[in-house]
């Protein structure tokens, strides 16, 4: 199997896909390897599906996958792609859609922190149990920049300009 690598320019830099004929293993915040002589379909997919998400012109992703981690991780990475864009939920909310109890909540947090594909498995869609951004591996900007491109509200304590929203842990749409 050969492994190949793709630079995609988006407008929060420049990302780094790695992957191959299996599928789309890794999207890395920077590009730090040139792109490989390699072609890969499904590098090629995944950045035209990229290009197409920060057109606005794409919500979900269609891109075969390659995760590799144990199978608690992989069940947390897969299940991010339920979470409707333009939405968040908590780590306790995610951990009880998984099947879990609240005290999970951390691991299930661990476990996205290692998501290998954020944006395509859309990691920036937990937050805190408050509503508040909470660590994401691109920085909060980008995860900040990610949910305003989806529309999303901020549910929890106002930050960086947001207006906390009430009751509804689930934040949904701005125009719904």
């Amino acid at each position: 199997m050969v492994i190949a690598t793709k630079s995609v320019p988006t407008p929060i830099g420049t990302l780094g896909l790695v992957g191959s004929d299996a599928g789309l293993a890794a999207v890395h915040w920077t590009a730090e390897t040139r792109a490989s002589r390699e072609s890969c379909a499904v590098l090629d997919t995944a950045a035209e599906q990229l290009r197409a998400y920060f057109a606005g012109e794409l919500l979900r992703f269609d891109v075969e996958l390659d995760l590799r981690g144990t199978d608690f991780q992989r069940g947390c990475w897969l299940a991010l792609a339920s979470i409707p864009p333009g939405q968040t939920f908590s780590y306790v909310e995610q951990a009880l859609r998984l099947g879990l109890s609240p005290s999970h909540a951390r691991a299930v947090g661990a476990a996205n922190g290692r998501n290998p594909v954020p944006i395509i498995l859309p990691c920036h869609r937990l937050v805190g149990s408050d509503g508040s951004l909470t660590g994401f591996g691109g920085g909060l900007e980008v995860k900040r920049f990610l949910l305003e491109h989806e529309g999303a509200r901020f549910c929890g304590p106002a930050a960086s300009g947001y207006s906390a929203e009430s009751s509804s842990s689930a934040c949904s749409l701005s125009g719904g």
